[in-house]
């Protein structure tokens, strides 16, 4: 049974000190990229920040699992898994760009319960819990209330496959009838596009290559600004046995109601 406790708090101190380890390591480390993917880029930072927040929320909830993309998986046999990306934009991060986050999202189960981002160069926290709304620095904020593409702003966050140029030369042409659909494209491959969804300030956020990790808080806040939330192809999206899905890829397409289902439409003609 989920208990409807109260998490945010908790999501918040841990956010804000994690913040205040990327703002040191910001502009100061070395990174190298994770064997077999060009995409996946790691720092020191990563692993600094992935330890203190396993370690944070083993402490405060001790019974919890975790899973973390650096540091792996915690099998403590619970409903509940804490789901951890510490650099959410490492690319931008190693190479000097702000456009970064961090993502601390719960599951009960298979469902996504609380969730928080933070984006440390902007000195922003993001958290929401089920049926509560999403919050930025305490103030509550909305998705955007506009009807169409045409009016909006849409981030469709991209990587290149190298091993199969095809996957990257099909996506550009899914990109390309969007882009025509739309006022602009706008991307920066990061937890910056989907706080700018949350705030209202772009419609909508699509992603064909990403994991669970980037999924599980990203899902919670943007629903509980009053958006959907599905896989790229509309459906819901599964999160059963968390613990053994960090391989596996998810996608997705979130945002405003009304431009979620322009979206899909688009995409269905494909």
């Amino acid at each position: 049974m989920y208990s409807n406790m109260n998490y945010s708090n908790s999501i918040t101190r841990m956010l804000e000190d994690a913040s205040r380890v990327a703002n040191d390591y910001f502009g100061k480390v070395s990174s190298s990229t994770k064997e077999g993917d060009n995409n996946q880029v790691l720092t020191e930072a990563d692993i600094s920040i992935g330890k203190l927040l396993v370690n944070a929320v083993l402490k405060e909830f001790p019974t919890y699992n975790c899973l973390d993309e650096e540091a792996g998986v915690v099998d403590n046999g619970s409903e509940y898994t804490w789901v951890i990306d510490p650099i959410d934009g490492t690319s931008n991060f190693a190479s000097g760009v702000p456009m970064y986050g961090i993502y601390i999202g719960l599951l009960h189960n298979s469902t996504p319960v609380a969730g928080g981002m933070s984006l440390p160069t902007f000195g922003k926290i993001y958290t929401a819990e089920k049926e509560k709304g999403t919050y930025c620095n305490n103030e509550r904020v909305h998705v955007a209330l506009k009807k169409r593409l045409l009016n909006s702003l849409v981030s469709y966050q991209i990587d290149g496959h190298q091993e199969n140029p095809d996957i990257t030369k099909k996506e550009a042409v899914i990109i390309g009838d969007i882009l025509l659909a739309i006022r602009n494209l706008r991307v920066s491959n990061s937890a910056f596009d989907a706080a700018m969804v949350i705030e209202g300030k772009y419609g909508a956020l699509l992603n064909q290559t990403s994991k669970i990790w980037d999924n599980v808080a990203q899902q919670i806040l943007i629903e509980e600004a009053g958006g959907v939330y599905t896989d790229f192809f509309g459906r819901s999206i599964d999160y059963t046995n968390p613990l053994q899905r960090a391989k596996q890829n998810f996608t997705y397409c979130a945002g405003a109601s009304l431009l979620h289902q322009e979206l899909q439409n688009i995409i269905h003609q494909h």
